[in-house]
């Protein structure tokens, strides 16, 4: 199995914690140049200093900036015009009920959460295609498909990736470019596991394992693993969807749910 990255440039937003630094790190494994991004250049600094001490591979270099905003995507472009890989991995959530969503908020996560996406493949895609090669994953969520009616923003912008992501896969087709979706279920994010402790009162002894089961069992019942993904199962999945081994998987939506969705494809 083909699995190496050894020359490709990649790009990973959203990089410096949580499921984007895992992603960079599996990347970087395999050989890749891989871009750290973040909005500050402090955060991005220091995640590539801790990338640097647990992966000895590829190389890493600081992409900073605001990719939620057209002009933070510019000032990225101009700083890093091309790369083989890019993983649309920026994005937020937030827990509302639907009645106190204001259009705002509405806005605010399409831009974030959609057109970072829509701008980098826009940008980055075509010079995939002239080289003959190139991988776009949008790193979606199964809250695309089963909506969560706590935030259903946020299921709203996680349905429209896996649109683009399709329809930009029928747009590159046969040229060598692949681009797919990948689905994390619930996971252990560095986020979640701020707000299981949160929900623990503070407490920094915490068993986010044993509270994330917990959460699985009350919330999401229908979980096959019965548990919190690790942020290092969902990466592994865009690994491999990034590396030439993947060459026949294109306008794909790959579940890393722990088979919480009930139904099959």
């Amino acid at each position: 199995m083909d699995l190496n990255l050894t020359g490709r440039t990649a790009l990973v937003t959203g990089s410096t914690g949580g499921i984007g630094y895992a992603i960079a790190r599996e990347l970087a494994d395999l050989g890749a140049r891989v871009g750290i991004n973040g909005r500050g250049a402090e955060r991005v600094d220091a995640a590539i200093s801790r990338l640097r001490a647990e992966t000895k591979a590829g190389e890493l270099f600081a992409v900073p900036g605001d990719v939620a905003t057209a002009a933070g995507v510019d000032d990225l472009l101009a700083r890093l015009p091309a790369v083989d890989i890019l993983v649309n991995n920026t994005g937020i959530f937030e827990p509302k009920p639907f009645f106190e969503i204001p259009d705002a908020d509405w806005q605010r996560f399409f831009e974030v959460n959609v057109m970072s996406g829509v701008r980098l493949s826009r940008a980055y895609a075509p010079g995939m295609v002239e080289r003959g090669w190139g991988r776009v994953v949008f790193i979606s969520s199964e809250s695309g498909l089963n909506i969560p009616v706590e935030m259903v923003h946020y299921g709203m912008t996680k349905t429209a990736q896996l649109a683009i992501a399709r329809g930009l896969a029928e747009t590159v087709a046969g040229t060598g470019v692949t681009v797919n979706s990948v689905l994390p279920g619930p996971t252990l994010s560095e986020g979640v596991a701020e707000f299981m402790k949160q929900m623990a009162g503070g407490a920094e002894d915490a068993d986010l394992h044993a509270m994330g089961r917990q959460f699985v069992a009350e919330h999401r019942p229908s979980s096959l693993i019965r548990r919190l993904a690790g942020v290092e199962e969902v990466a592994a999945m865009v690994a491999y969807v990034c590396s030439p081994a993947a060459s026949a998987t294109s306008g794909a939506a790959l579940r890393v749910d722990g088979g919480l969705l009930r139904h099959i494809g």
